[in-house]
């Protein structure tokens, strides 16, 4: 399976000290789901230049869109599954990872799972994070398995790498976060074989017109 981890910050800046604790946990997904066996692409929204004006791939002419979202596009359409990294703002998702996600129709993302891994400074993980996360994850067209991952004091949990710090209990750890990996991987492969059955198009295709053809008669 080729699973995407999307990092949902581009925070730089302290306090709250050290600097980017988002990357230290989509360092550790990313490895564990190496460590299964799986092609992992760690997405940093660092990495792309979406310009000052918001405007999605999907509003360019075909092939005409940057580059940055061509790439992105094509890595999100080729995945089998995401993993969504998210602090907790305000008791929501990332603004930046909701910006990030919103130039990609929900085409690209249609029929796979995704996974959810909030994580914060304090004592709960971003956990109200997650409950936001699950219906804008469903509009998306990657639905949320039922396992979540959350990490409170995420900075003392992983190092800068993503490895274990080394006065956490790393087997619990892992075992805590795969119970939530081994459902994505389940969903990613069932919903594999029915895209490859039913020749990669679900039961309900991308508008070819415009969103109106949801409308009831």
């Amino acid at each position: 399976m080729k699973i995407l981890v999307f990092l949902g910050s581009i925070r730089t800046s302290t306090p709250p000290q050290p600097a980017r604790v988002g990357e230290r946990v989509a360092k550790a997904c990313a490895a564990q789901c190496s460590r299964d066996g799986h092609e992992v692409v760690l997405i940093d929204p660092l990495d792309y230049d979406l310009g000052d004006v918001f405007k999605p791939h999907f509003s360019y002419a075909q092939g005409r869109a940057p580059l940055p979202l061509e790439h992105l596009a094509s890595e999100i359409a080729s995945a089998d599954g995401y993993v969504m990294v998210s602090p907790e703002y305000n008791h929501s998702m990332s603004p930046a990872l909701m910006h990030l996600l919103n130039h990609f129709g929900s085409s690209l993302f249609a029929f796979k799972p995704s996974a959810i891994v909030t994580y914060s400074a304090g004592q709960w993980g971003g956990v109200r994070a997650a409950v936001g996360m699950r219906t804008f994850l469903s509009e998306l067209g990657c639905l949320p398995v039922s396992a979540m991952v959350h990490i409170p004091a995420a900075h003392t949990v992983f190092a800068a790498d993503g490895s274990f710090a080394p006065e956490v209990d790393s087997t619990r750890w892992v075992s805590y976060i795969e119970r939530t990996f081994s459902q994505l991987i389940w969903w990613a492969e069932a919903a594999g074989r029915e895209r490859a059955r039913s020749g990669g198009t679900g039961p309900s295709p991308a508008f070819l017109r415009d969103p109106t053809q949801r409308n009831a008669p």
